[in-house]
């Protein structure tokens, strides 16, 4: 922090504005200081830092001049609300006639920018083509070219206009861009090649399938069942899609079919019942490279007449379960846990079953509904306790 020195927020002759960015705080080193919330703005030749609005007064604030910066790195850090990134410059000593700043001494030789979700990538951007440009060098430079043979001050001074100043950067920035778009247009043409591949794999792996059970006798089942996931975690599978079918009726209907052979083990697996949300990711996932819409999936749900179908719940949450799914044996199987525990919160239930928040809180309402459990709502949060106005055991 020793770097920066209290300067008007002006720009000088040939200084030109470049980025900004806003509720930016700096580090000294890896410590932090009093300068938080700020607002940050880049010019070719320095980095300006001040308190909401002071920038914009030209008031006093915090200047660096880049020629201070050696590189620039980033780091990565995760807090509650998810990972932002910080920005890491590594400084050179300060001149001897540095202006007065906020600090005389840093034992750091580095500071950091961050920000309440982490710095834009555009300033990010900008920072680094700055700093690759250099435009405060340009005035010393042309000294030396002036100083020079005569004949190659145009060319030499032509060279530094094309790879320095803000003509220099849009002219990187868009070299960038059009190279971005070349790449992506390289991705679609593979994934093209690819999906036009898929349905020979899909025909590859049923014929591989129709081999296997030719030859159940000569292959054990734990050699079938590896070859399986193999095949399973390619992404391998025969979706329907809707080229096959004239009519939409049709496409649901064997749709629902698929899903119902696809996810009818899964939700014995998790107790009878699986939230939509996770049918969807079940789905596409097992389906590969041939993705349903969330408005085909829920079509397809709401064709189902068995061994599964779908419910919505009073409170607007739809799920996938099983027919022979009883409330009523839900409700006393939730009992029997409210009771060992003597009292359940949802997310104490979801840890016991291994099921989500979702699909926990619903077994307790329905429990509630039936007149097994009774809830009790306070500072702590929310918990389910046995009915005993209805069971209470009589001596």
């Amino acid at each position: 922090m020793n770097r920066f020195a209290y300067q008007e927020a002006r720009l000088v002759e040939s200084e030109s504005f470049v980025s900004r960015d806003r509720n930016v705080k700096i580090y000294d080193g890896d410590q932090k200081t009093d300068f938080e919330d700020g607002e940050v703005v880049l010019t070719t030749h320095r980095l300006f830092w001040g308190r909401p609005g002071e920038i914009a007064r030209a008031a006093v604030t915090l200047c660096l001049p880049l020629s201070y910066v050696i590189s620039l790195s980033e780091e990565t850090t995760s807090n509650f609300f998810g990972r932002k990134t910080r920005i890491i410059m590594h400084l050179r000593p300060p001149d001897v006639s540095k202006p007065p700043g906020p600090f005389d001494t840093s034992r750091a030789t580095h500071i950091k920018l961050s920000g309440k979700s982490g710095l834009s990538v555009e300033f990010h951007s900008a920072l680094r083509e700055t700093l690759n440009a250099r435009v405060w060098e340009i005035t010393l430079t042309n000294q030396t070219i002036i100083k020079g043979p005569l004949t190659n001050v145009n060319e030499r001074l032509a060279r530094i206009q094309k790879r320095t100043g803000i003509g220099g950067i849009e002219r990187h920035l868009e070299a960038k861009a059009k190279a971005t778009d070349e790449n992506i247009a390289l991705a679609f043409q593979d994934l093209s090649v690819l999906m036009a591949m898929a349905k020979d794999m899909v025909g590859l792996s049923k014929s591989i399938s129709g081999k296997i059970r030719e030859q159940k006798g000569e292959i054990s089942d734990d050699e079938t069942v590896r070859f399986k996931s193999y095949l399973l975690s390619l992404g391998i599978e025969d979706p329907v899609t809707r080229d096959n079918f004239t009519s939409n009726t049709a496409y649901f209907n064997s749709l629902a079919q698929q899903i119902c052979e696809m996810l009818l083990d899964p939700i014995e697996e998790l107790g009878g019942m699986m939230s939509l949300a996770d049918v969807y990711c079940r789905v596409n996932r097992a389906r590969g490279l041939e993705l349903l819409s969330p408005e085909d999936l829920l079509h397809a749900c709401e064709q189902l007449n068995g061994p599964i179908k779908l419910r919505r719940f009073p409170s607007g949450a739809m799920v996938l379960q099983l027919e022979s799914h009883d409330d009523e044996l839900i409700a006393i199987d939730t009992l029997e846990k409210v009771n060992a525990a003597e009292s359940l919160a949802v997310e104490e239930l979801a840890n016991q079953l291994g099921i989500s928040l979702l699909l926990a809180k619903e077994r307790l309402l329905v429990a509630e509904r039936l007149g097994k459990v009774c809830r009790d709502e306070s500072v702590e949060g929310l918990r389910f306790y046995a009915n005993l106005l209805l069971h209470r055991n009589i001596d």
